[in-house]
């Protein structure tokens, strides 16, 4: 029987979704508890990869199981024997050719910036702090030539074992609110695609902060975009305040 996972994660002490064989991953995790659960070895298949130290609120998975169990039963039943920092929200039987990777027609990532002179202990594990005033509307304005069908070699790793790097960004933007908890503006980038190629989402991040810095301008990221130069592009953000926040399927 095919499953469909719906998984959450603190990526905070995960060395990212692939497994590894000497450090903790959360695919490490689910196979290992699912080979408990089956007797034998079991392979399981993520929507993508996530990278050490970025969060889930919406990875899919499916995985192949030999023995029964109703979706209820299997959830708390992985759930069961894991740490906490990861938790199966729901399962569901899945067809025969569901791959929750070749399956997936769109993707958004959130990124989260506390933006103010105090980072809130709160959001240290799940957003970046940036104590400089950044000018968000000019991000707003510069995350709209992201829009449509690029190449993003400029945005992305160099080590990347993708060959087509083109990808089509179908919504990107920004959307601010007040945090009570806080005490703070928290800033949220919200990209959605057909898929995302290595650091393309935190490389695009930290370009986008440079623009709000008033250090880079949108004329460089156009550039970087046509020639694919890495050089052109800024710093990549790091990995806390990324989270997969939704996979969509037909």
């Amino acid at each position: 029987m095919n499953y469909k996972l719906l998984i959450q994660y603190d990526g905070t002490d995960f060395h990212g979704w692939q497994r590894q064989e000497s450090d903790r991953t959360i695919q490490g995790e689910l196979e290992r508890v699912l080979g408990v659960l089956e007797g034998h070895e079991v392979g399981i298949l993520g929507s993508g990869r996530t990278d050490a130290g970025v969060h889930a609120e919406g990875q899919v998975a499916n995985v192949v199981l030999s023995k029964s169990f109703t979706p209820e039963k299997l959830r708390a039943a992985i759930n069961g024997n894991l740490w906490r920092d990861i938790r199966i929200m729901n399962v569901e039987y899945a067809p025969d050719e569901f791959h929750a990777r070749f399956s997936a027609k769109k993707k958004t990532y959130i990124y989260r910036i506390v933006n103010a002179p105090v980072m809130s202990p709160f959001w240290r594990r799940f957003a970046l702090h940036e104590s400089n005033p950044l000018d968000v509307n000019a991000m707003r304005s510069a995350s709209r030539l992201l829009l449509g069908e690029h190449d993003w070699t400029a945005f992305s790793a160099a080590q990347s074992d993708a060959e087509n790097r083109v990808r089509n960004v179908i919504d990107c933007g920004f959307e601010t609110s007040w945090d009570e908890r806080a005490g703070a503006m928290l800033i949220e980038f919200r990209i959605t695609a057909n898929g995302f190629l290595r650091y393309m989402v935190r490389s695009i991040v930290g370009t986008l902060l440079e623009v709000g810095l008033g250090t880079r301008d949108s004329d460089t990221i156009q550039t970087a975009m046509v020639n694919g130069d890495r050089t052109l592009a800024g710093r990549t953000a790091p990995p806390q305040g990324l989270c997969l926040h939704r996979v969509e399927y037909d």
